[in-house]
């Protein structure tokens, strides 16, 4: 029998819970492969390719934060093993490059900027490193591994993430490198602890896909064993494949953390989920695909299916080998944040009345609007489920409901549905989490019911927001 205390029990670690407030971040995908037009280097590229004449580190962060982000995550070293800064354990970096003769950083570059611009930055590091000859061989290659990434965990100031994947493949030698995933994560928590070790990695997992599509259902609470499905070296990706690319989420892994899931599990972690793509069909820039970028309506619908959704949004925008966004993809994140900006903008929640049938006294429904952790709804623990009632001045036409649990106490809420003031179902859901953006376009009423149908030991509610247009 599940036993719903323990599950509740299981909550997100400070690091855990900052990076989910992050909601929204990009991606930047820069290295030798911009100027080759491929995808994926295999190591033997010259170092004088590398040869961007207008970088602009500030140009991008700008760009980012116009979108609404929160942060930036640069591959610092793709597969090609092409380092964006002056790496003391290769000759394969920015060092060897015609790029400010040779004495540019741009892994310094770009954390300053976000620095200055108060945009998080993280860094990728591939684990597989297709121009070393260390490669396959084990501890000493572990060794050079992790030389590099130490020298970037301390030289560039607080780091957000730390963002793996398992790409595993033949070196010369025929052999394929076992990644000692334990030792890069205790380098991790001992020289940058707040950093989150995404996918790979025991701080967020990985959606499934790198197409943008999300989880009717996502769950925070999900097996351990959960933890290690993208480090099998049969799952990594071992070439640069569309199918990978673009693989939806397979029937069986559409319901991670409910109770029928969940029933027998003996060990459980708090694990969200990370939505990843590209604004453009490749994760590195091709002229090519300048009239692909990706709409504003897909770029809306994968935000408010991630975003909320229970899941973060990962973006990538990979910059022109002059070291640029191009200016497509800047219009395209301006319209994105200025939609995010006005869609949130007008929360009608404060002048509305507000009641609850079963809320514990001192948690009413009013104390969640305000959105943070220290006031909160929630019932007395075993009622699980409740009416809250949402009365307006006048009709108007809404846009979105908008919910969010208290994650300090777990993801609770288990079944829920919104009607109109004449009892008509507008939306039924199962999970919220850390936020849930609810549709209500073409709605019109001055009265709205959530009715919570089930939850674990009973719901919070650290947020209840209410837009119109």
């Amino acid at each position: 029998m599940l036993d719903e205390k323990k599950l509740v029990q299981v909550v997100p670690s400070p690091r855990q819970l900052r990076l989910q407030q992050m909601e929204f971040y990009a991606f930047v995908h820069f290295t030798v492969n911009t100027f080759t037009g491929l995808e994926w280097g295999d190591g033997t590229e010259p170092e004088t390719i590398f040869a961007p004449r207008k970088l602009d580190a500030m140009q991008w962060v700008k760009a980012v934060k116009d979108a609404g982000m929160k942060g930036l995550i640069l591959t610092c070293k793709h597969h090609d093993g092409f380092c964006l800064w002056p790496s003391a354990y290769t000759e394969h970096t920015v060092a060897g490059s015609p790029y400010k003769e040779g004495k540019g950083d741009v892994v310094r570059e770009v954390s300053d900027a976000c620095k200055e611009a108060g945009i998080a930055f993280g860094v990728y590091l591939s684990p597989w490193d297709r121009n070393s000859k260390l490669y396959g061989t084990g501890t000493a290659y572990d060794d050079y591994f992790v030389a590099q990434l130490t020298e970037l965990l301390t030289g560039y100031g607080p780091i957000c993430s730390v963002w793996f994947d398992g790409a595993c493949g033949e070196g010369e030698n025929g052999k394929k490198q076992v990644y000692d995933w334990d030792r890069y994560y205790a380098v991790i928590r001992k020289l940058q602890p707040d950093a989150c070790i995404h996918v790979c990695g025991p701080d967020i997992r990985w959606c499934g896909n790198e197409a943008g599509h999300t989880r009717e259902a996502e769950w925070s609470v999900v097996p351990l064993r959960t933890r290690d499905t993208e480090k099998i070296a049969e799952n990594s990706q071992q070439d640069d494949s569309v199918e990978f690319r673009e693989r939806t989420i397979r029937a069986q892994d559409a319901d991670l953390g409910s109770r029928s899931v969940l029933e027998g599990e003996t060990e459980l972690i708090w694990y969200p989920a990370e939505v990843n793509t590209s604004i453009r069909p490749g994760w590195f820039y091709h002229p090519e695909e300048d009239d692909q970028v990706r709409s504003l309506e897909e770029l809306v619908h994968i935000y408010l299916n991630s975003v909320g959704g229970n899941a973060t949004f990962l973006l990538n925008i990979p910059p022109t080998p002059l070291g640029l966004f191009h200016e497509k993809d800047v219009e395209r994140l301006a319209e994105l944040g200025s939609f995010i900006r006005e869609a949130f903008r007008n929360n009608i929640l404060p002048d509305a009345e507000l009641t609850s049938e079963q809320a514990q006294e001192g948690h009413g429904i009013e104390q969640a609007l305000l959105d943070d952790y220290d006031t909160y709804y929630k019932t007395s623990d075993g009622v699980k489920e409740d009416v809250i009632t949402i009365s307006l001045p006048e009709k108007m036409p809404l846009t979105y409901l908008v919910l969010k649990e208290n994650l300090r106490m777990s993801q609770r809420i288990e079944g829920f549905e919104v009607l109109d003031g004449e009892g008509n179902r507008l939306y039924e859901g199962s999970v919220v989490g850390y936020k849930k953006i609810i549709p209500l376009e073409e709605v019109v009423t001055d009265r709205l019911y959530l009715r919570i149908t089930a939850s674990r030991v009973c719901p919070t509610l650290a947020f209840l927001g209410l837009y119109h247009k």
